[in-house]
């Protein structure tokens, strides 16, 4: 029994249940039914899924010992991942979106955005978990195996750079969000005529949320994509396993970052967790400004 596989399976365990539990809310709770929200259940479902995976995966490598079993848990594995960037790609649009365009964010137009962000997240991440299926793969050909077995070379090549390319993109669009953030709270100064403490403490909360939320993910998936690039299949399977068990942190995080934080899914919690099913709870909606 290999501990890394052992440290694996805990570490889906954990997710799915992090994961669960912000689902049920958001489906228990009709007002959490803003696009804010509908974009933190794609991203807990899509985590939801990976914990379930990496389940999936040690239970069928130690119990049921099979070629297209395999292919299927990696793709399963990759396409719940690839949706998971996915989403966040689409939190950080949103976020930016809400502040460059604060005025018409509360339209028709912007639920029919989401929507068509996470229907085109989910289809690109569905069709990156086939490719294995479908046969790109290294079962007939050990060679040209990557170090993420059974998947190719090119394969984990293209799951890399389309890795390097979201958090590029989202590097961008969190600099520009950090850039209007102090442009609103110089305005804000200049109409009172000087900048207050609370001015000054907002907007450096501001950019610290933001940089904690970028780190965390680049701190995550960093490691784990580059050695996909830079690995050899014959290297020790040591180092595949100790940059892929950070990656799966990230999922682990995201509910607290992105979900147990916010003061609606909070009450919700306490709503759901005291049985209080009657309480009359005011839910505030999300400020185009917040970030």
């Amino acid at each position: 029994l290999n501990p890394w596989d052992v440290m694996l399976c805990v570490s889906g365990t954990a997710i799915a249940c992090e994961n669960a539990l912000v689902v049920a809310i958001i489906c228990y709770s009709p007002a959490l039914r803003t696009p804010m929200f509908v974009l933190v259940g794609s991203l807990a479902t899509a985590d939801l899924l990976a914990g379930l995976g990496l389940i999936l995966n040690f239970v069928f490598q130690y119990v049921i010992r099979s070629e297209t079993v395999s292919l299927l848990t990696v793709g399963f594995l990759v396409a719940s991942f690839a949706a998971s960037v996915s989403s966040l790609l689409a939190i950080t649009v949103d976020r930016y979106l809400s502040l460059y365009n604060a005025l018409t964010y509360y339209s028709e137009r912007t639920v029919l955005c989401i929507h068509t962000m996470l229907a085109g997240a989910w289809g690109v991440s569905l069709c990156l978990g086939l490719l294995p299926v479908l046969g790109w793969n290294c079962l007939h050909d050990r060679t040209a195996c990557s170090v993420v077995r059974p998947l190719t070379k090119s394969n984990v090549t293209l799951l890399s750079a389309s890795f390097f390319l979201v958090f590029l993109i989202m590097l961008h669009l969190y600099i520009e969000i950090c850039k209007i953030v102090c442009r609103h709270a110089h305005q804000i100064a200049l109409q009172q005529h000087f900048l207050t403490a609370s001015h000054y403490v907002t907007t450096k909360k501001g950019v610290s949320t933001l940089a904690i939320i970028l780190g965390t993910f680049g701190a995550s998936w960093l490691p784990f994509a580059i050695y996909c690039v830079v690995g050899d299949p014959d290297y020790p399977s040591v180092y595949t396993y100790a940059t892929l068990l950070p990656a799966t942190y990230n999922s682990m995080i995201n509910p607290i970052i992105y979900a147990y934080r916010n003061q609606e899914i909070q009450r919700c919690m306490w709503v759901l967790f005291c049985g209080c099913f009657q309480a009359k709870v005011s839910f505030r909606s999300r400020s185009p400004s917040d970030v």
